[in-house]
């Protein structure tokens, strides 16, 4: 593992030991559906080294998805009964999702949990993904898989807060800053909420590590 891997391995939770609690976001949703039992969830946060540096795995949902549809996401999804923790959700989804199996992926550890307006409550877990992966997208749930540098996703200078109306109601979001083509075609490709969330958690990790 590289010196850079192992900084961020060092900013995050232990795989044996994954955070309990509050999610870290609660404040940013102003209330809109924080009070109702949550429903758990797990994405996975792909690192890809490349020659030019890290890159960080997306996916485009499909338009036809109940939730979330046609936006940027990690891969991931429910928490199943059949899972043996957050970790088998994430390995499972990203299997399911886009045909990245668990052998081509060296988890380092969780994130803080997120929680979302439609009611899930989410642990990301970041890995590293072999970069000779193909990705096979499940038609029915993803539109295209794409990657993002690492730098540009942890640069501050990239990221912003929107304000945006919810059920009627005012709220905050974070968005990076559109980035320079052929990175984001017609919009397709934004990074917000969320996604944007959890990455920013991830810096401020970093921020904080020696």
């Amino acid at each position: 593992m590289n010196a850079e891997l192992a900084r961020i391995q060092a900013a995050l939770h232990p795989l044996d030991a994954p955070p309990v609690g509050e999610c870290w976001n609660l404040a940013e949703l102003n209330d809109l559906g924080a009070s109702t039992a949550p429903v758990l969830a797990a994405v996975l946060v792909g690192l890809v080294p490349r020659p030019d540096g890290l890159q960080v795995l997306f996916t485009r949902r499909t338009h036809g998805l109940r939730h979330h549809a046609g936006q940027v996401s990690f891969p991931g999804g429910r928490v199943e009964p059949g899972d043996a923790d957050a970790c088998a959700a994430a390995l499972r989804e990203t299997a399911e999702e886009v045909g990245i199996d668990a052998p081509e992926i060296h988890p380092l550890g969780y994130l803080d949990p997120v929680r979302t307006v439609t009611g899930f409550r989410v642990l990301p877990l970041v890995a590293v993904i072999a970069s000779d992966y193909v990705a096979k997208p499940h038609p029915g749930e993803v539109e295209e898989v794409f990657e993002v540098p690492f730098s540009y996703l942890m640069d501050p200078d990239n990221l912003r807060t929107i304000d945006v109306e919810f059920r009627g109601r005012p709220r905050s979001v974070l968005e990076f800053v559109d980035p320079v083509e052929p990175l984001d075609v017609g919009r397709q490709r934004r990074i917000w909420g969320v996604s944007a969330s959890i990455l920013l958690n991830l810096r401020e990790r970093l921020e904080n590590t020696p």
